[in-house]
């Protein structure tokens, strides 16, 4: 693990390279802002003192190469056979680009590494690889992204394997990396409606699964069955943690219902119906689970261990700022108020 002002000084990079390649003019130069964002991220991922760290960084690196070779081989052929810096409009174009893009970012079906990925990180490394590495990507994919045959097939086929992966996970991990996927699907469909639409649908997720993250790793569980043996002492980090995950879910009235609402609508009015209902069915699954774990936690299975009483008392600034991120899903009852009022 680096020290922290190597810490800093890679995260600056990082989001440098997401900045590069998002505002880039080429492809050649977005291609350039991925990589420099890939080559921030490992350093932060790896640690010689924990085995499970160095293998998701081995994972992750390879999976990134790939996907990162094949669009700089798929840009440079397209180039060749028809302009510099810019791709014509082809009806193959979009797919082409698009494949790396979406096994970048995690997209089912090429999120086959995600889950393994995730599982051997830390918490602040799985918030990381959860919204600020999906940026790029997403943002590259608004530029040629739009409704067809491909995109509605990765679109609910990452709804669908985001629902039905998390129903059987006993890890946090990897409930949340499953619903990732399942946001990703969410944030693609709001790509082909607009950037606006994206950008808040990302905003609020990214806020929302850092509230999460943090809250998970405040309380130290790392399975279901540990949000079980909770402490009473700690009965406010419980109820951060799991309204946060509810709002993650898209449960009114949080903050995390709101964008889905707002994506409902416009997919209704584009005359996607159909794939709107698949969508909130798929999220209604996710939803369960979620509300599988906090229903047993706080209803039926109320365990309290009498030992380790005082493993939360130096974590004051920090329990302070997972009380501060999850007021703010708390505040989405009264911004569906007030647009549904305005409306």
């Amino acid at each position: 693990m680096p020290s922290n002002s190597t810490k800093i000084l890679l995260l600056t990079t990082l989001v440098s390279g997401v900045l590069m390649s998002v505002s880039s003019n080429s492809w050649l130069g977005a291609w350039m802002g991925l990589e420099i964002n890939l080559m921030s991220f490992i350093p932060l991922m790896s640690n010689a003192k924990n085995m499970y760290n160095t293998e998701a960084s081995l994972k992750y690196f390879i999976v990134q190469v790939l996907a990162s070779a094949t669009l700089l081989f798929m840009v440079v052929m397209k180039t060749l056979t028809e302009d510099l810096f810019t791709l014509d409009e082809n009806a193959h174009t979009p797919m082409i680009i698009c494949t790396p893009l979406l096994l970048k970012s995690g997209a089912a079906p090429l999120h086959w590494w995600f889950p393994g990925v995730m599982e051997g990180l830390s918490w602040e490394n799985c918030a990381l690889l959860m919204t600020v590495q999906k940026a790029a990507p997403l943002m590259l994919m608004s530029y040629l992204i739009e409704i067809n045959a491909f995109t509605t097939s990765i679109i609910l086929t990452s709804a669908v394997v985001g629902a039905i992966g998390g129903l059987n996970q006993t890890s946090m991990r990897k409930i949340l990396t499953y619903s990732s996927i399942n946001h990703t699907g969410w944030m693609l469909i709001a790509l082909t409606m607009g950037e606006n639409l994206w950008l808040t649908y990302f905003t609020v997720y990214s806020t929302l699964a850092m509230t999460v993250v943090l809250a998970i790793k405040l309380s130290g569980t790392s399975f279901i069955n540990q949000t079980m043996m909770t402490n009473k002492e700690v009965a406010l980090m419980k109820f951060m943690m799991f309204t946060s995950l509810l709002s993650l879910g898209g449960l009114p009235p949080f903050l995390g219902f709101l964008p889905k609402w707002i994506i409902i609508q416009s997919m209704i009015t584009n005359s996607l119906a159909p794939m709107a209902t698949l969508m909130v069915v798929t999220s209604l699954i996710t939803l369960y689970y979620y509300l599988k774990i906090s229903y047993s936690s706080f209803m039926i299975l109320n365990t309290e261990p009498k030992w380790n009483l005082s493993s939360y008392k130096n974590e004051s600034a920090s329990g302070i700022k997972a009380l501060l991120l999850s007021s703010i899903s708390l505040t989405g009852m009264m911004l569906c108020t007030i647009i549904a009022n305005i409306c």
